[in-house]
């Protein structure tokens, strides 16, 4: 996909024909209800002027025109809401999986400078802002400007100067109405994203480490940085209504100058007989529909800037380039092969010490290889490397004789059984934590990779078995069970390469034996690289290394 076709634009190029057919009904909604007041205005002034005793006067054509309008009226908002909000769910859509399939290339090193709670704002509130942009903003504001260059043209055709009165009238509304709103509205939109950013984040960490606030007394000052996110942003909302209604101010102004203006037109028109009194009064209650229609502009004018500010917001971060690009023409994975790491040379940019410095392994199939190494050695940046979420900066690795950089990112990561440090476990039922890692898996897969991590008593016990629901992050089960799932989870993906950080974190010493021979015997003939910080019982695995500045060292058995 190019990169043009995968940017925010090219989220809304794909639903055009719904956005075109929606501004075409918000045009027919405004055209009726304008068509509508002008037409009751040239009847009603008719009529008047006709009197109970006119013969002649047609009272049944206009009346059918009314009729016509108020239906058309009503046909049209009803389609323009069905076909608007489809548009804008299918927007909402969309652009949740474009902001996924473009963030989750830079998970995890790459998000790193960003709290969860900042990425649930932008996947939620910003989102919201944007996928509105088009019944809160863009279509409001283009079928407006349609509506008055049609209605300017027709005071035109029926009084000039009439029509060069409203010409020059909402011109100044369509100027002075957005630049009243203007006045440090970017900022003040930037600024309210990040304040309701900051307390739905606050919110959420608060709620995640409510257990430990409690237990440090530390909720009271927590709710008081709660109540001060949540002061900031309500003057930030009261900031924002006050430019909305200095808009409001101006349109109103204006309106109450161009009427008495445009009656005196009218009226002297009339007298001079160079048009008739019912022409005038349908001039007259059209230009009402059209200021009407016209006091929206402020509010749209807002909507849309609110939405350039949290399209910037989502941009800052989809749009970022992964550090690991993918190749023009990348090479086929082999089904397995010795994983090599040939003299790897790393470090984070910015820094200048070598985290890995030289680094030689070889694991082929069927091996078993666990490098220990204090916090900070390098562990983690080897893992990173092995994931592909960075490329060394010398050196290379290598997978049946093919460099990992000629390999496509899902074709490789295809090859990957994957159990990290912090392994999440989902709020579901057991048998969807486990059918992540294998979706075709059947109940005796599910039952034997529970078997392999000894989980599979204390599910059989529950009532529901593999249906038992399990709380968000895991929160019926012990850490140790959480863990201990995620690697059956890990276990059950059908991949070569199994790569384990800390498999035995939150287990008892017995247990977490008892699990590193489960884990050999499960292996069969897949390569596992382990990162541990645990002594491993003999025989799980067949080599150990220890990681000590930037080199591997290995130990004794």
């Amino acid at each position: 996909m190019s990169a043009r076709a995968d940017d925010l634009r090219g989220v809304f190029r794909r639903h055009a024909r719904g956005i075109a057919l929606t501004f075409a009904l918000l045009l027919i909604t405004l055209l009726a209800g304008t068509g509508l007041l002008g037409l009751a205005g040239h009847f009603l002034t008719a009529a008047a002027l006709a009197g109970s005793a006119a013969i002649g006067f047609n009272f049944f054509g206009p009346s059918a025109g009314i009729r016509a309008f108020t239906f058309a009226r009503i046909l049209s908002r009803y389609a323009e809401k069905l076909v608007g909000h489809d548009v804008t769910l299918g927007l909402a859509r969309d652009l949740r999986v474009w902001f996924f399939r473009r963030a989750l290339p830079l998970a995890p090193l790459g998000l790193g400078r960003y709290r969860v709670g900042d990425l649930l704002a932008r996947l939620v509130a910003d989102i919201e802002a944007v996928d509105g942009l088009l019944v809160r903003a863009l279509g409001p504001l283009l079928a407006l400007a349609a509506v008055l260059l049609l209605g300017i043209a027709v005071a035109f055709w029926l009084l000039p100067s009439a029509g060069m009165l409203l010409a020059l009238a909402f011109c100044l509304i369509a100027v002075a109405t957005p630049w009243a709103i203007q006045a440090g509205a970017r900022a003040l939109e930037n600024e309210r994203a990040e304040a309701r950013a900051r307390l739905r984040y606050a919110v959420l960490e608060g709620l995640e480490g409510a257990s430990d606030l409690a237990a440090l007394e530390a909720v009271d000052g927590w709710l008081e940085r709660i109540d001060a996110d949540a002061a900031a942003l309500a003057a930030q909302e009261r900031r924002r209504k006050r430019r909305l209604a200095y808009g409001v101010l101006v349109h109103g102004l204006l309106a109450a100058l161009l009427l008495p203006l445009l009656a005196w037109l009218l009226f002297a028109a009339v007298d001079a007989g160079r048009l008739h009194a019912p022409a005038a009064g349908g001039l007259f209650f059209m230009t009402l529909a059209l200021l009407e229609a016209a006091a929206g502009i402020g509010l749209a004018w807002q909507a849309g800037q609110a939405a350039r500010a949290s399209a910037r917001r989502l941009q800052d971060v989809a749009m970022q380039v992964p550090e690991t690009g993918e190749p023009e023409q990348p090479v086929p994975v082999p089904a397995s092969g010795t994983l090599v790491l040939e003299n790897v040379v790393f470090g984070w940019p910015g820094e200048h010490r070598r985290l890995l410095d030289g680094i030689d392994l070889s694991l082929a199939p069927g091996r078993r290889i666990a490098i220990r190494g204090d916090s900070g050695a390098g562990k983690s940046s080897l893992l990173a490397l092995l994931l592909r979420l960075r490329d060394p900066v010398e050196g290379r690795l290598r997978y049946g004789g093919e460099d990992l950089r000629g390999f496509r990112g899902a074709d490789w990561h295809a090859r990957l059984a994957w159990l990290p440090q912090e392994a999440p476990v989902f709020a579901g039922s057991v048998r969807e934590n486990l059918q992540l890692g294998a979706p075709g898996a059947d109940d005796a897969r599910l039952w034997q990779a529970l078997a392999q991590v000894r989980l599979d008593t204390l599910v059989r016990g529950w009532k529901d078995g593999l249906d038992g629901w399990i709380g968000e992050s895991g929160a019926t089960l012990s850490a140790g069970q959480a863990r201990r799932l995620a690697l059956a989870r890990a276990l059950l993906r059908d991949a070569p390469l199994l790569l384990l950080d800390e498999p035995t974190e939150g287990l008892d010493q017995d247990t977490a034996d008892a699990l590193m021979r489960d884990i050999a015997e499960a292996a069969a003939d897949r390569s596992v690289l382990i990162i541990t910080h645990a002594p491993l019982p003999a025989g799980s695995v067949h080599e150990t290394y220890r990681l000590i500045d930037g080199r591997l060292w290995p130990e004794p058995a």
